[in-house]
């Protein structure tokens, strides 16, 4: 049996990480996923869809996501029923998240260079005394040295 999702849309509404009794942290969401094809002369629609995220995945969702971000997510679809207060069994289908991507979405802030809430670091300064690697911006070819034939090579 395979049963996997993948969806990129909006987050539809404010983000609240709760933790359940076991200590466990769930985080769930409705997510706006525009259509592909829109009637010409109307609105593009969405679907909605109901997202579930535990423990360390919730947490980085609720961390670097928020409401009207776009977000990438994987996982497995499940039903589940309940009763609401009415006494109507309810049948729900959510896709439960193993893992979430950001999209290369820039902030709204335009003078931020934030993607998603995440703020990268700054770029290390390159100077003569740096124990690593040369960046990619400051290296050449002669950066590199060749080797004498292809039995160097553990593979």
């Amino acid at each position: 049996m395979y049963n996997k999702a993948v969806l990129m849309g909006r987050i539809c509404n404010d983000l609240e990480l709760k933790t359940i009794p076991n200590g466990a942290s769930v985080l769930s969401f409705r997510l706006a996923v525009d259509r592909a094809y829109q009637i010409k002369g109307e609105e593009r629609k969405a679907d909605f869809f109901n997202i579930v995220a535990w423990r360390s995945t919730a947490e980085f969702i609720s961390r670097y996501f928020a409401k009207g971000r776009m977000i990438l997510v994987e996982g497995e679809l499940q039903t589940r029923q309940y009763v609401d207060k009415n006494g109507s069994t309810q049948n729900v289908v959510e896709l439960v998240v193993n893992n979430a991507h950001f999209t290369g979405e820039k902030a709204v802030n335009s003078n931020s260079n934030s993607y998603g809430g995440y703020n990268p670091p700054p770029p290390a300064q390159n100077s003569g005394a740096s124990m690593g690697a040369p960046a990619v911006s400051s290296g050449s070819t002669n950066d590199f040295v060749e080797t004498g034939s292809d039995d160097d090579y553990p593979f």
